[in-house]
């Protein structure tokens, strides 16, 4: 297909003959091409008009949705194609591909996911993974896997692969593929003038951000601006004031009329959509995006970058568990392509709220790759699943995590039954890490299913996935203070719907128990949009929550796994539900589900007080979130003894967030795992030292478990859990 003549000026275009050169004659090539070039959506489309992906597919990696989806639609109009038919995406409970389609944009976590379906990828010829400069977690892991599969003795020699960024460590990254070539492409096509400020604004970045927007916009020429905040409630926060600021200007300012729009990852796509459509003749846009149009997204017409120097960060620690969420410096490479967005059109500025000074000496030179700031479990548990001569601690990566962050995620699997107490992945550690969820949500499925609660916990998940329930400044506290009956009115919910909504916060049920609540109030009302504004929930996101619970459900009554039978067995899912027996309680079996997929997260409440210790190599103090939805005391005013938690957060006080009040009887079946975890054994060292030298086992072999024997260890599983069953349920009766 010939390419349009605004596809041809793009930079990239050229260096179309090199790069086309250099796959042909290259299993594995770096590109190093500016932001802006037109990597990410032309060098897939000259790729397959060259004949170089055959009758297989060109996969395009994304280290965010937003970007996949964003991308692929792109591309889809400029190949004047329907969006799944040639042109499709693939991202975390939501697809749009088909059997036509030759070229698909994907999540880094979507092509881990297939992997592990098919450990040869052999639908695709030719892999591209882009923005690999962001060092995500998953394109590290990747980079890992692909190397086995591209450079070992059994590779897949028809596969291409291309690693695409913007700034990467291109030599670093050559070399660890072999000395694969490097391939540069030429940037942008104008200047970009930075400026700096006299001060470092490290305390009031926000409010110089706000006053730098509405200065470009009185004094600048034409041109859209784009400002970088740190996350969704800056951004909202800053769109409101802008407005505000532009309503108030005199009648006769001379300037143009100001369009303000919020752009992060959490957006739908028809909103994300607007950002990208044409502004109206005498307006200017101003676009206050997270670092996701970074590099992710490009939104043409951008004349002027503001840039405060700051970026909201996740970090975790391994020998506490807790997870942060801080507002930190950004890099010196990602400055540069802040810098970097302006310029595309015509010579754009970009104003640096910080000294050049502090550019030149103190900021850092690198963004720390996630693989080393965050938690493994996941990525432990996908590795182990893949192919059993994958050792976790000396797996080749390209920069090694941590050794206790290893050593960590290997406790918290061995104590979720994912592995055994030789680090050996379990048939159930199979199954947890083929749901697209985090492990203990799967291990809480699957522990559900022998508890006769599946339904429930299948709608918790969903809740637990989707990006926002809540609409802004509410929460389980805000919806338990409000006037039910007049809420029932306003929305013409039903008398029974009231009654379920003035049942959400009984009894103190937890985080848990109060969504699934939630959502039953929600379908009583008919699933209404009203009901959803006036109780002050996000329609968007429980919608969300309704189409994952199915996808969920779907997946797993395809699936045909023995880990379900009972589930599917009994109709409480599948195309034959039936109705629950009476004398069963859900919500506390739903509870006890909770409990063995966290088991890894249980904490304990202090004696007197209403602390919480956590479990652990070692013990971190703790206080309840404050938007926890409400546990209730017992008569001295003493919470749950034991409860167990889905993040521990260090702020200004360690707090425990989504938590689940669970029985001091039913621990004690959980906590001699979590005290007798031998890591050592866990990482396999016993077993290294009865290996003959030399000895290696086949890379990428699809699994390392007989069909008959998997079979017979999940059923084996299934009677284990089915048993814990059993022994929680009487404890619950003699209660």
């Amino acid at each position: 297909m010939a390419p349009s003549a605004a596809q041809l000026a793009l930079p990239i275009y050229a260096s179309r003959e090199a790069v086309l050169q250099a796959v042909r004659e290259n299993q594995i090539v770096v590109v190093e091409a500016p932001t802006g070039s037109g990597k990410t959506t032309q060098l897939p489309q000259m790729l397959m008009d060259a004949g170089l992906a055959g009758e297989r597919i060109i996969g395009v990696t994304q280290p965010r949705r937003v970007a996949a989806v964003t991308v692929a639609r792109r591309v889809a109009e400029e190949r004047n194609c329907r969006l799944g038919g040639e042109v499709g995406y693939a991202i975390r409970f939501d697809e749009q591909a088909s059997s036509s389609t030759r070229i698909k944009y994907m999540t880094d976590g979507t092509l881990l996911r297939e992997s592990l379906e098919d450990t040869r990828l052999s639908a695709y010829s030719i892999i591209i993974l882009d923005e690999a400069h962001e060092r995500s977690l998953n394109t590290d892991l990747l980079f890992g896997i692909l190397k086995r599969l591209t450079t070992h003795k059994h590779r897949r020699k028809s596969l291409k692969l291309l690693i695409t960024s913007a700034t990467l460590e291109a030599t670093k990254v050559s070399q660890y593929f072999g000395s694969c070539p490097v391939q540069s492409v030429s940037g942008r096509q104008y200047d970009v003038s930075v400026s700096h400020s006299l001060e470092n604004h490290d305390n009031d970045y926000y409010q110089a951000a706000i006053d730098t927007a509405m200065q470009v916009h009185l004094n600048e020429a034409p041109g859209d601006i784009l400002m970088f905040l740190t996350g969704q409630g800056e951004i909202m926060k800053a769109v409101k004031q802008l407005n505000n600021a532009v309503s108030s200007l005199p009648a006769d300012a001379d300037c143009d009329a100001l369009l303000v729009m919020p752009l992060y990852a959490a957006m739908p796509p028809d909103m994300q959509a607007r950002v990208f459509a044409p502004c109206p003749e005498g307006c200017r846009r101003l676009i206050v995006a997270t670092n996701v149009a970074e590099t992710s997204i490009t939104v043409d017409g951008i004349v002027y970058v503001i840039d405060p120097g700051r970026v909201k960060q996740k970090s975790y620690s391994p020998q506490t568990g807790l997870d942060a969420l801080s507002v930190v410096p950004i890099s010196r490479v990602q400055a540069v392509q802040r810098a970097g967005r302006a310029g595309r059109t015509r010579p754009g500025k970009c104003f640096r709220l910080y000294t050049q000074h502090y550019f030149d000496h103190n900021m850092p030179n690198i963004t720390v790759p996630e693989i080393q700031r965050t938690s493994l479990l996941s990525a432990c548990l996908y590795l182990k699943s893949l192919s059993s001569d994958i050792d976790v601690i000396s797996f080749d990566y390209l920069d090694p995590p941590q050794p206790e962050a290893l050593e960590d995620a290997l406790r918290q699997l061995f104590i979720l039954d994912a592995i055994d107490s030789d680090g050996k992945v379990t048939p159930l550690g199979k199954e947890m890490a083929r749901l697209p969820l985090d492990p203990c949500l799967a291990r809480m499925l699957i522990a559900a299913a022998n508890l006769s609660c599946l339904p429930e916990a299948l709608t918790v998940a969903a809740m637990l996935s989707a990006e926002s329930i809540f609409s802004e400044n509410r929460g389980p506290e805000q919806i338990a203070r409000m006037d039910v009956e007049q809420l029932g009115h306003a929305s013409g919910i039903t008398a029974n719907g009231q009654q379920v909504l003035k049942q959400l916060m009984e009894d103190g049920p937890g985080d848990h128990v109060f969504l699934l609540r939630l959502y039953k109030a929600w379908q009583e009302a008919e699933c209404s949009s009203n009901w959803c504004q006036a109780a002050g929930l996000n329609m968007r996101g429980m919608r969300f929550a309704r189409d994952v619970e199915g996808q969920l459900e779907a997946a797993i009554e395809s699936s045909r796994s023995t880990f379900f039978d009972r589930a599917l067995q009994d109709g409480t899912i599948g195309r034959s539900k039936k109705r629950r027996r009476t004398g069963q309680n859900p919500e506390l079996e739903l509870r006890q589900a909770v409990l063995i997929g966290f088991a890894s997260r249980l904490a304990r409440r202090m004696l007197t007080h209403n602390g919480y210790k956590t479990l652990g190599e070692r013990s971190i103090l703790a206080q309840l979130h404050p938007v926890t939805a409400r546990i209730a005391p017992d008569e001295d005013g003493l919470l749950p003894e034991w409860v167990v938690y889905h993040e521990l957060l260090a702020t200004s006080k360690n707090l425990l967030r989504k938590v689940c009040p669970v029985d001091a009887t039913w621990v004690n079946y959980i906590t001699p795992k979590i005290t007798n975890a031998d890591v050592s054994r866990l990482r396999g060292r016993h077993q290294l030292q009865h290996q003959q030298p030399g000895l290696t086992v086949a890379p990428m072999s699809s699994t390392d478990v007989e069909p008959s024997h998997a079979a017979a260890a999940q059923r084996s599983q299934a009677a284990v859990d089915a048993a814990r069953a059993r022994f929680l349920a009487r404890k619950a009766v003699r209660r």
